[in-house]
Formats: C-alpha cells, structure tokens, sequence
C-alpha cells in the first residue's frame, strides 16, 4: 500500500506549501476531478440508456435502485472508512466503479440486454459510492496541513462545479457520438485516470491516529460509537443537524422545481440553463474566494448568515417572474451555497478527532447525496397540488431554520477555523 508517514512542515521547521502549491493535494485534485466527471458522464449515460430501453417509468426505477443503496449504506461506508483507512476505500471504489461502467460499455457494444442489467451495474456503482463519498471527505486532513483545509475545500468546491459543468456536455457529447456504450467508456477510462493519482498520495497521519494497530469490535459497534460522539460534541453535533437540514429543504427544490417553475413562466429549457448558470457561476466564486484567501474568521457565524441569507435568496425565486432577475437571484444563492458548503466540509475537518473522520464525513454527506435524492418524489407531489411557489417559501423556511440553528448554538456559532 502506498500510505507511508511524512515529517509535517511544523516538526521540519520548513514552511508549509500552500495547498494550490503542493503537489500533494494537487495529486488528490486531480484524482477528485477525474471522478467526479466520470461521475456526471455515467449518470448521464445511465439516464439515457433507461429512457431508451424502457418507458419513464422503468427508467425512473432503475435511477431509484442506483440511489437507494447509497442512502442505506452511506453511514456504514463512514465505519469502513475509518477501519480500513479512506486511501485504499478510494482506490478501491474509484477501481469496481472503473470495472463495472467499462464491463456495461463492452456489454452494450456486443448486445442489447434488458433494463435489468442497467439496474445491476446501478447497484453495485450506488454501493460503491456509498463506500467512497465518507472516504474522500476524510482523505484532506491527511494530505494538507490544518490552516489550509479551507483552501483545499475550495479547491474540491471548483473541481465539483467543473465535473458537474463539464461533465454533461461531455457524457451528451458522447452518447451522440457512438450512443451510451461509448459515453460508459468515457466515464470508465476518467474512473481510470484517477487511479494513478491517488496511489501516489503520500498520507500523514493525523495527530492520535494510531494506523498499525488493527481496530476491535463489531462494525455495528463502531457506527454506534461515531453516532454517540456526534451526538455529544459541542460543534458537530448542531453542526450535523444544520446540514441536514439545509440539505434536505434545498436539493429537491433546486432539482424539481425549478424546471416546472420555468415551464411555468414560459422561460423554456434555455431559461433553465441560464438560471443553473447563475447558480453554477456564484457557487464556484465562492470556492474560488475561499480557495484564494484561505480561511475565513468567525466560521460558525459566517457560515450560519450564509444559510439564513441564502433561504431569503431561495424564497425570492419564487416571485421573480423575469428571467435575468432569477438567474441574477441563483447567482446569489450559489455564492451563498457555495459559501456555506466550503465552511461546513472545513469545520467537519477540523473539528472530528481523527478516529471517526470517516463516519463524521459519512453523516454529514447522508443529507444532500443519499437522503435528499430520495426526497425527489415527495417534492414533485407536493409541487402537482400546490405548484412550485409554496415550495420554494417551504424550502427557503427550512434552510432558514438551518441558519437559525447554526447562529443561535453559541458553540457552533463561535467555532473557528485554524490559523
């Protein structure tokens, strides 16, 4: 294995690189793109492969069989992380997820099997990533140094944008080109670029990390364990419930309304993109601020007027019947969400004692990519009987007692990012 104990720039008496100069963290950001495109290309092409093999609604099945196991099994993932280390979980998911979409591309090439074979490869890719998303939140600390995991958190905020921006055209690109087969090729050999980079990260442990001596008890154990100390610490534990929060009033409405709010007002799919554009351009401003500066005083309170902020923001959709004022309003809930998530993914980081980083990044990942997909269902209902409007003020009410909870807790509003 390729984990191997590096001298930190504060026992060599050497100053730290910042994170955008060292080549480890350049190495982790190059591998975190690379799988997040592959990402956005294999959902897309696993889309379009649904739809063309069957109706709607067995398209919409076999998305929901890739989604479920991830929302089950995102908390056990936090638990295999910590036991087994975030490296070799990463190399090893970003691996099966390279096997599993280039075997579905030789598939589709040689024959036209049925949806079900979609729905087995969605299983095991929704399973895999439920093993990976707490490990690559725990993988930061052990590469960059504690003042500049808010400048890595941006970075990994711009390269999330870039796979989300870059990666539907390219996986569109390709299934054009030469049909899903060829855009589940593209989405495996980025799956494979990735490898490379990350087996040649160099991890430090973290201080108290003991990583030769094998973990005891039950897995079942260890989850109890990480709950009971998320549950008891003074910063983490509101923190936790904010995200969750936050996660669950805005995703769905983002994913959901927005495209019936803009056939509403006859702003049409061109109307869409410029208002995700909006959202897009002010979420990567964010991280690109973060990225630049670095660190941000009174993290707790910025990041709880952020939430509340951003709710206002989300609300106003809403009752902006022009399309450049909505795409200007998206531009402000981006930078505000953007903003918001960079804080939270660095407060995590910095706060969580190195034994159960993988089990905190596990819970604090479960609200917006494992539950809050889930949720899809529930928020179309809710917009066919009262319409998109009421679901945004619902939306924005929640975030907002998100925001609330972070500025009223007194410990999770004073809490401080590291010098």
């Amino acid at each position: 294995m390729t984990t191997t104990t590096t001298t930190t720039a504060a026992v060599s008496g050497t100053t730290a690189r910042p994170a955008h100069r060292d080549p480890q963290v350049l190495r982790w950001l190059g591998a975190y793109t690379a799988s997040t495109l592959g990402d956005s290309v294999y959902y897309l092409a696993l889309s379009w492969a649904a739809v063309s093999g069957g109706s709607p609604a067995q398209a919409g099945l076999v998305m929901t069989v890739a989604a479920v196991p991830r929302a089950l099994l995102m908390l056990v993932g936090g638990v295999v992380a910590d036991r087994l280390g975030p490296l070799r979980v990463v190399l090893a998911s970003d691996a099966v997820r390279c096997l599993a979409t280039l075997g579905l591309a030789a598939v589709l090439f040689l024959a036209s099997p049925g949806l079900w074979v979609l729905a087995v490869v969605g299983l095991v890719f929704g399973t895999v990533d439920a093993l990976f998303l707490p490990a690559v939140g725990a993988l930061p600390p052990r590469i960059a140094d504690r003042d500049q995991l808010a400048r890595v958190q941006g970075m990994r905020g711009i390269a999330y944008r870039m796979g989300a921006v870059l990666g539907a055209p390219l996986g569109g690109l390709a299934v054009a080109v030469g049909g899903s087969a060829t855009a589940f090729t593209v989405a495996g050999v980025l799956f494979a670029l990735s490898l490379p980079l990350l087996y040649a990260l160099r991890l430090r442990p973290l201080p108290g990390e003991d990583t030769g001596a094998p973990r005891g008890g039950t897995a079942l154990r260890d989850l109890a364990d990480g709950l009971r100390y998320l549950r008891g610490h003074r910063v983490l534990g509101p923190l936790m419930i904010s995200i969750l929060l936050a996660d669950l009033g805005f995703v769905g409405p983002l994913n959901i309304g927005l495209a019936i709010l803009a056939e509403q007002r006859g702003w049409g799919a061109g109307g869409i993109g410029w208002v995700l554009f909006g959202f897009g351009t002010g979420a990567g401003t964010a991280s690109l601020l973060l990225t630049v500066r670095g660190r941000v005083p009174r993290a707790g309170a910025v990041m709880g007027w952020s939430m509340t902020l951003g709710a206002v923001s989300i609300g106003a959709l809403a009752f902006v019947p022009q399309l450049y004022v909505a795409a200007l309003v998206a531009l402000s809930v981006g930078l505000l969400a953007g903003l918001n998530g960079v804080l939270c993914n660095s407060l995590v980081q910095t706060e969580a004692d190195p034994a159960y980083l993988g089990r905190v990044s596990a819970v604090s990942s479960l609200g917006s990519l494992g539950l809050a997909p889930l949720s899809f269902p529930l928020t179309g209902a809710a917009i066919g009987l009262w319409g998109p409007g009421p679901v945004f003020v619902v939306s924005a009410s929640v975030c907002a007692v998100s925001g609330a909870l972070a500025l009223l807790v007194p410990s999770l509003r004073r809490a401080e990012l590291p010098k």
